[in-house]
């Protein structure tokens, strides 16, 4: 069974087999934790992304690259919905976090970080990104063994620490 933990961290730091991007359509980069953990990776991070997702990648689905210079060995990139833009099904919410764990099955990752997807500027609220997290890792048997759901700050940590009591 997967094990689900909170912490309050910078995503990019974490030495852990993959840590998730919340990446959007184009796969080229962008702002917040796409940004960022372009920055933190390196031009090998945005070259795989060109080379592995020449079209981009839809919403809800998920693929993997490299992780350049980040200490994870690889990234799972994912593309969650944004509401500003109609996207408000919960399912495809929860596609980005069971997509990322399949893709993490088949790179054999045993240890997840993921940041809370669509919880920024796609307008989902924390309180629905970790319920679609839970409801993702609980609905499916993963070889996944520890997913770690990442606050940016302390105050983003203890609302994942009470959404998953």
């Amino acid at each position: 069974m997967t094990r689900l933990s909170a912490i309050h961290a910078d995503i990019t730091t974490l030495e852990v087999d993959a840590i998730v991007n919340a990446a959007n359509n184009a796969m080229r980069g962008g702002g917040g934790v796409d940004g960022a953990i372009h920055a933190a990776g390196g031009p090998a991070v945005l070259a795989d992304c060109v080379a592995r997702f020449p079209v981009g990648l839809a919403t809800g689905d998920a693929g993997w690259t490299t992780a350049g210079d980040l200490p994870a060995r690889w990234i799972i990139h994912t593309v969650g919905p944004n509401r500003h833009a109609g996207q408000t099904d919960v399912a495809l919410l929860e596609s980005c976090y069971r997509r990322s764990l399949e893709v993490a099955d088949d790179l054999g990752a045993r240890e997840v970080a993921f940041p809370l997807i669509g919880a920024g500027v796609y307008g989902w609220s924390k309180a629905d990104s970790v319920a679609a997290a839970v409801r993702a890792v609980h609905a499916g048997t993963f070889g996944v063994e520890h997913v770690l759901l990442v606050g940016y700050d302390d105050a983003a940590r203890r609302e994942i620490e009470a959404a998953l009591d």
